[in-house]
């Protein structure tokens, strides 16, 4: 499949209360990430004036067709922060703490190889400082082009996954450092279901979504389809592992849309809309979600160089990441499945928030595209949180 970017859709703006600034800003923002490789773009930000949303290029690049004003996308790690949030709930009510061991809540689920549950909190989990090494490393059907298509539809098991993760020695002690797995999350979704004898996407929607009002927003399990509008999402595959900066090691875009995403479970399954995530957003940061002492763990956060390339300076909570700007800072909680990449940002009252979705996972910059040394995104968050007020 060959991307039929010749005509580029120009950049359009959603009817709606925001600023002029704010809607031409984003805008132009939203276009510059088509030469970063985004096949297309949809970005709403949310102030106290009102909402802007603009799209960007094409959500189906064969049929030059604009990504849908209200479309849903697979939010990848997003998905960590409602996990997050649900589990901060259930120490809320007391009904486990952040100092439990996984051992306690799973025992005998992480051991060998010198992993050791009985070593690890919840809260090391939330905060990816429990050392517990990445499943994701035994898993090269996601991967590679010809094994994802015969595993694309396969169901996963968290217990599975986990198994996958103990296969490899831990990558540091726990508490000694910050390195970002997967596996913790998909411990903190089989805790969810210990403690309370419902899985973790029956948690969250009754804890989250429905309070909210977040009327697009799915924990899917093992249905492969997103429901309603949707871009195509596009997914590249590596040909040479070693070169990953060679564009030419990457095969042309794939449409990876329908999968089953069990694979990452609680780490990041969740379908989503701009709408929804920014209502979200806000209400958490704005203390809606939480009580106040447990918004103030979640916050809580460690130095995190491991995200220094993308984001400098990040800082990480439980299931939200800070990150310095121009105006004193923002929470995100960013995220990438096959096929879709979500970033967003809100500011620490809450009271503006940015959701932006692009229908690749993958991006190749064009020839002759600006060189980023950031996250391609980092930009326009800047702008959207940072601008006139």
């Amino acid at each position: 499949m060959t991307m039929a970017m010749g005509t580029v859709a120009a950049g359009a703006a959603h009817a709606g209360s925001g600023s002029r600034t704010d809607r031409d800003t984003l805008r132009r923002d939203a276009n510059a990430l088509l030469d970063q490789g985004a096949p297309g773009v949809l970005a709403e930000l949310d102030t106290p004036r009102g909402e802007v949303t603009v799209r960007s290029g094409f959500g189906d690049a064969d049929r030059e067709t604009p990504v849908p004003w209200n479309a849903r996308f697979r939010i990848g790690s997003f998905t960590k922060t409602y996990v997050a949030a649900t589990v901060l709930q259930l120490v809320g009510e007391g009904r486990l703490s952040l100092e439990d061991t996984v051992e306690r809540w799973l025992p005998g689920v992480v051991s060998g190889n010198g992993n050791d549950g009985s070593r690890i909190t919840v809260r090391q989990l939330l905060q990816h400082t429990s050392g517990l090494p990445e499943y994701l490393r035994a898993m090269p059907e996601l991967f590679d082009r010809e094994q994802f298509e015969r595993a694309r539809f396969r169901t996963f098991r968290p217990h599975d996954l986990v198994a996958r993760a103990m296969r490899f020695e831990p990558d540091f002690a726990p508490g000694e450092d910050l390195r970002y797995s997967n596996t913790n999350y998909i411990l903190a979704g089989m805790i969810i279901h210990r403690v309370t004898g419902h899985s973790w996407q029956h948690e969250v929607r009754t804890r989250i979504i429905e309070p909210l009002g977040l009327r697009h927003t799915y924990a899917p399990g093992s249905f492969p389809f997103v429901p309603g509008p949707n871009a195509v999402g596009y997914a590249r595959f590596l040909t040479d592992l070693d070169r990953p900066e060679d564009p030419g090691t990457w095969t042309e875009p794939v449409d990876t849309t329908v999968l089953n995403p069990t694979w990452g479970g609680a780490a990041g399954a969740m379908i989503s809309t701009t709408e929804d995530g920014n209502r979200f957003l806000r209400a958490l940061l704005g203390g809606r979600v939480l009580r106040p002492a447990q918004l103030a763990e979640m916050t809580r956060t460690v130095r995190a160089p491991y995200f220094d390339p993308a984001w400098p300076g990040a800082r990480y909570g439980l299931g939200l990441m800070w990150i310095p700007n121009s105006c004193g800072g923002s929470w995100s909680h960013g995220g990438d499945i096959h096929g879709f990449k979500t970033r967003n940002g809100v500011t620490t009252d809450g009271t503006r928030s940015v959701v932006v979705s692009i229908n690749s996972d993958s991006l190749v910059p064009k020839p002759g595209a600006p060189e980023l040394t950031t996250d391609p995104t980092v930009e326009l968050i800047e702008h959207a949180l940072c601008g006139t007020r």
